[in-house]
């Protein structure tokens, strides 16, 4: 549990809540004293963070929302801003993973990881922003990942998706400075989540592993530098919740328009 207390009369919403890094964020940012709206396309998944978070004193409200549906993000968000009584920071931890090779990947695969990632991303934000702008040290995190900067062989439409993320975080840290919003992202990699690890039942956290008669020898560089609990190959999810704690925090005032990269040195 973590000690410190970053998030007191702190409000906070996060998509992608019912499970992997979402859920992790969500219990880390409560554990500081954090007031959270929980979002997530899963009602199972949302359940499951209730159960895990315990007696929160009120400071947990789970939103059922799909971020790929203009119409469920513009009433989702508006009931998290009704809850919460405003909106100090937002994190956008929603997305799927779809895998397959390049010329077997169908159109339609491609545009729904473009339309829950990237476009889920522009949506859930467009709709914090008017909240943020009256919010205590307003702060975006975003979810871009290894795959932006780095190439993960049968992940086309991820990195593309990611890639859009991370540039669009640059343009919103810019064109909201003098608002005091700050638009963070982080690039996680080498993580245990619903995507790596095929457990999870939101359709926003989990996508098919990679394909049967994939050539592991594309992939010249994925073992962590730094030693991983267990001698397991990826890192937990609270590895990255811990930063995205830090970046959404008034601590990182002077930090925006950036991003860190969470992957124990896989990518160096």
């Amino acid at each position: 549990m973590a000690t410190l207390q970053r998030y007191t009369d702190r409000r906070v919403l996060i998509t992608g809540a019912g499970s992997g890094i979402g859920q992790a964020t969500a219990l880390r940012i409560l554990s500081e004293g954090g007031t959270v709206v929980a979002a997530d396309i899963s009602e199972a998944g949302l359940a499951d963070t209730t159960a895990k978070a315990g007696d929160t004193g009120g400071r947990l409200t789970p939103v059922e929302l799909d971020v790929s549906s203009e119409e469920s993000v513009v009433a989702g968000v508006a009931r998290a801003v009704e809850v919460l009584g405003g909106l100090d920071a937002l994190v956008n931890a929603a997305g799927i993973l779809r895998s397959s090779h390049f010329t077997d990947t169908t159109l339609a695969d491609f545009e729904q990881v473009l339309r829950v990632n990237l476009i889920g991303t522009f949506l859930v934000t467009r709709e914090a922003v008017p909240a943020l702008r009256d919010g205590n040290a307003p702060a975006v995190v975003n979810f871009s990942s290894t795959s932006a900067s780095f190439a993960h062989p049968y992940m086309a439409a991820y990195a593309a998706s990611k890639g859009g993320i991370q540039a669009m975080t640059h343009t919103l840290a810019l064109e909201y400075a003098k608002a005091g919003i700050r638009f963070n992202c982080v690039q996680p990699g080498s993580i245990s989540s619903g995507m790596t690890d095929g457990t999870g039942e939101s359709k926003q956290s989990i996508g098919p592993g990679l394909p049967e008669d994939a050539d592991f020898s594309l992939f010249t560089k994925i073992t962590p530098t730094l030693p991983v609990e267990g001698g397991a190959l990826f890192a937990r999810p609270d590895a990255v919740a811990a930063v995205v704690a830090m970046l959404a925090a008034p601590e990182a005032y002077f930090v925006t328009g950036t991003e860190v990269r969470i992957d124990g040195g896989t990518h160096m």
